[in-house]
């Protein structure tokens, strides 16, 4: 009787044990713990969000989100470009720079990451620092003509006229239809007092895209001679982009004073007066 008694206590014990570990099992809430690759896939996720905010001029949301794509996932570089290039948007330059230094740390062989420093450095007047990130980038893709014409850029904000044609002529070399290394040939030679060849050069890049600043800037060297043609030009360039009537634009457009001076004196034609009144209501 006592072996039975103790049996039934053994099998009384256990057999509530189990049932009140069911019991309370059924208590214990269930969590979700994500893997390092799904944690890693969530942080693409993120950061292509906050690309396409940043594309479409969301510049604050897309900081936010790529900073959080960034804490997800700090082991990718693509990651810490896009945050770059939102902090960019912010004019967070410092912060930018940081942010290109983790990615040039994770994947050193990237162009990208020296081209933006030299972006970012160009803003900043640093125009030294500038040359060496791009020369960087180019000795991993010699072949970047946007990084070339970058380094034309930079000779000629330091009037260094000889060559920022050089390296304006290797990007066109390599992109035969870059307007845009066209257009600045034409800013050069302008400087230069070549005014006939400055015409030309805008002239070509406009028969590739009909642009306002090369509008404006055949509008400008005509003004010297033919002013009815330059007022002509000159609408046709402001009707496109009203911007160009800002003398701190045409600046960040790298224009030179000679054909500053030159516009500014177009611009104040009385025949320009309603295009610029109109031009001013579309910046407002």
């Amino acid at each position: 009787m006592k072996k039975f008694f103790i049996k039934f206590l053994i099998i009384f014990f256990f057999s509530n044990y189990f049932v009140r570990t069911e019991e309370i099992k059924a208590f214990i809430p269930y969590y979700y713990f994500p893997t390092t690759k799904n944690l890693d896939r969530e942080g693409l996720i993120i950061g292509k969000s906050a690309y396409q905010f940043l594309y479409f001029g969301q510049i604050k949301e897309s900081l936010n989100l790529a900073k959080l794509a960034v804490k997800i996932n700090k082991k990718d570089e693509k990651l810490w470009l896009i945050l770059s290039e939102a902090q960019i948007a912010n004019e967070l330059y410092e912060d930018a720079l940081n942010s290109l230094k983790e990615a040039e740390k994770i994947k050193p062989e990237i162009s990208e990451i020296y081209f933006a420093k030299s972006n970012i450095y160009f803003k900043q007047l640093k125009f030294k620092e500038a040359q060496i990130a791009i020369n960087k980038g180019l000795k991993i893709s010699p072949e970047n003509y946007n990084a070339i014409f970058q380094l034309g850029n930079i000779y000629l904000m330091e009037k260094n006229y000889s060559s920022a044609l050089n390296y304006f002529d290797k990007a066109i070399k390599i992109k035969t239809d870059f307007w845009q290394a066209i257009n600045n040939k034409g800013l050069v030679y302008f400087e230069q007092d070549k005014i006939n060849i400055s015409a030309e050069f805008f002239e070509k890049a406009i028969a590739i895209e009909e642009n306002a600043e090369s509008l404006l800037g055949l509008a400008s060297c005509l003004s010297l001679k033919d002013i009815n043609s330059a007022i002509v030009i000159a609408k046709k360039a402001l009707a496109k982009d009203p911007n160009y009537i800002e003398y701190k634009y045409r600046k960040e457009q790298l224009w030179g004073e000679k054909l500053q001076n030159a516009a500014k004196k177009l611009l104040k034609n009385d025949q320009l007066k309603e295009d610029i009144k109109i031009a001013k209501s579309k910046l407002n």
